[in-house]
């Protein structure tokens, strides 16, 4: 076993990081659902409101002649619970994946993994994708979500990571990188029909018969493709990112609604369009960041159906001693679906934040962020107007 693990060693590296992120979280939430008013307060001691905890392992082997192949298994920890790896497997992976990279060419890998547009918004947004109230491109929260179904809740404006995936990476050549993306998961089995009879009682003594028809089987196909290109120029980065997901199925299926449109999640027979474009200036003093996404979902069965988010946010950071750095940022968005009802809804978020670095690996940290939808069209369940609010101080380790 020895020799084995030696010759192992020899020929390729692994190495073990993550992310530990601890702190008191807390905020507040206003929501008018169907006239209404109702309203909500968390505290408490919890994680993730910086960064996500996590733990990793990568790996590289060296081929030779400039190739290695490489791989990467990631999932969330939550290290205030009792058991922080309870939900370790498929419920927690974050990424897993494996490929091959030549020097000169790129890089090509294949599993779960991160979409294009998530990198690009990491790469632009001057809070850095943070877990709090208050940004509208990437908008999450802490502790909260009891009525943060609004168009800037808990559900991002673009689909983060995908099972299936193959992506393609590009070695930077005069600054400029492409990147590609194709995600596949179909299947079509024998499609059958079947008789079921029910038999209900109805008086002493007879019964009332009724037959339905049960459908088994058939298509269901999920599929996704996407190009991104980020460019750097001296003190300029600029990245523009377009990716597309469609599921169909050929089971009995209704269009998009608008009670279910709020969340901009894809349904079952729709088609998924997200743009997003992002840049950065660093101006010595600070850095500029400024965003655009927009996501449009539209019906396979009725096109004339459709939602729409676009949200545009700006934002800046800098260092304000040689431990202290701070940011803000401020946007803003609309909402807009097309068919049942029609409804709208206009949003707005803003986020202040600062890192105190006590080292390269660890800072303590203070975020507050807060939203409002306003002018937002009556629909079942969901909020007419929204307020929250999030804020989070905390200490945070990477390794």
């Amino acid at each position: 076993m020895g020799a084995f693990a030696g010759a192992a060693q020899a020929q390729s590296s692994v190495t073990v990081y993550g992310i530990i992120d601890i702190g008191y979280i807390g905020g507040n939430e206003k929501a008018t659902v169907a006239g209404a008013d109702s309203a909500r307060t968390v505290n408490q001691i919890g994680s993730s409101a910086q960064s996500s905890s996590r733990l990793g392992f990568r790996g590289n082997e060296d081929l030779g002649g400039g190739t290695s192949a490489f791989f990467t298994i990631e999932v969330d920890v939550t290290p205030t619970n009792a058991d922080a790896l309870s939900n370790f497997g498929s419920a927690s992976n974050r990424q897993s994946f494996v490929g091959v990279a030549q020097k000169g060419i790129g890089r090509a890998s294949v599993g779960t993994q991160y979409t294009l547009i998530h990198p690009a918004v990491v790469a632009t947004d001057a809070a850095g994708a943070n877990n709090v109230i208050g940004n509208v491109i990437y908008p999450r929260n802490s502790g909260l979500g009891g009525y943060n179904s609004n168009p800037n809740g808990s559900s991002i404006g673009y689909t983060l990571r995908q099972n299936n995936t193959v992506i393609f990476n590009s070695d930077k050549f005069s600054g400029f990188g492409v990147n590609l993306y194709y995600n596949m998961n179909n299947s079509n089995d024998n499609q059958a029909s079947s008789s079921v009879t029910t038999y209900t009682p109805n008086g002493a003594n007879s019964n009332a018969v009724s037959t339905s028809t049960v459908t088994t089987g058939g298509t269901n196909n999920t599929t996704g493709y996407g190009i991104s290109a980020d460019y750097t120029w001296k003190k300029l980065y600029a990245t523009v990112a377009y990716q597309s997901f469609k599921q169909e199925t050929d089971a009995t299926v209704t269009a998009l609604t608008a009670a279910t449109a709020r969340t901009a999640s894809v349904a079952t027979n729709t088609t998924d369009n997200q743009w997003y474009v992002g840049a950065t200036y660093d101006f010595g003093i600070l850095k500029a960041y400024a965003q655009y996404l927009n996501r449009k979902v539209t019906s396979n069965t009725n096109s004339n159906q459709y939602l729409s988010r676009t949200a545009q946010q700006i934002g800046v950071r800098a260092n304000l001693t040689k431990q202290i750095e701070g940011w803000a940022s401020a946007g803003m968005g609309r909402y807009q679906a097309f068919g049942l009802g029609e409804p709208t809804a206009n949003f707005t978020g803003y986020q202040l934040g600062s890192n105190y670095w006590l080292s390269k690996r660890t800072n303590l940290y203070a975020i507050f962020g807060a939203n409002q939808t306003s002018n937002a069209s009556s629909v079942a369940g969901r909020p007419n107007d929204y307020n929250g609010n999030n804020y989070a101080v905390g200490v945070r380790h990477t390794f």
